[in-house]
């Protein structure tokens, strides 16, 4: 089941919560419906990293367990807090200097999400406990045009 409340206007958040899955399509469109679509294929690489992350190393797909995401547009920044009900989590790395320097040898099957992270959003952190992360994307600035007929 999927509970969604409103969508944020002005400085709110939204919230949509969902029993632990890795049937994470429609949850994914709901968050980048509003997001301009440049940017979604490259949100959607991270924020369902992220969701599986919560879903399967947080609540371990127990489906008696939730996964809670706010999300808000504030002053030209998307921003998404994903909560699970796990034990936590402690990252291993200081991915803000060099995230691919922490990927896991090519035949590991696991690893390389703290990389996706921090390669496609703009701020990524936990919090103490480690079962919330707060996710962050700035917002495209629109380039100036430049005019295509002389005066």
């Amino acid at each position: 089941m999927i509970t969604i409340s409103l969508r944020p206007v002005g400085r709110s958040w939204g919230t949509i919560s969902f029993a632990s899955t890795l049937y994470l399509c429609p949850i994914l469109d709901l968050l980048l419906a509003e997001i301009p679509t440049p940017m979604q294929a490259e949100l959607r690489l991270g924020l369902q990293e992220a969701l599986v992350n919560a879903a399967k190393h947080g609540n371990n797909l127990d489906p008696s367990k939730k996964v809670i995401v706010r999300y808000s547009l504030i002053d030209n920044k998307y921003w998404w807090i994903i909560s699970d009900q796990g034990g936590g989590f402690t990252p291993t790395c200081d991915c803000d200097t060099d995230p691919t320097e922490y990927l896991p040898p090519d035949e590991s099957e696991c690893g390389r999400g703290l990389s996706i992270l921090h390669l496609v959003f703009d701020e990524v952190e936990w919090n103490t406990k480690g079962t919330e992360l707060r996710l962050c994307k700035q917002l495209e600035q629109a380039r100036p045009r430049i005019p295509l007929l002389r005066s």
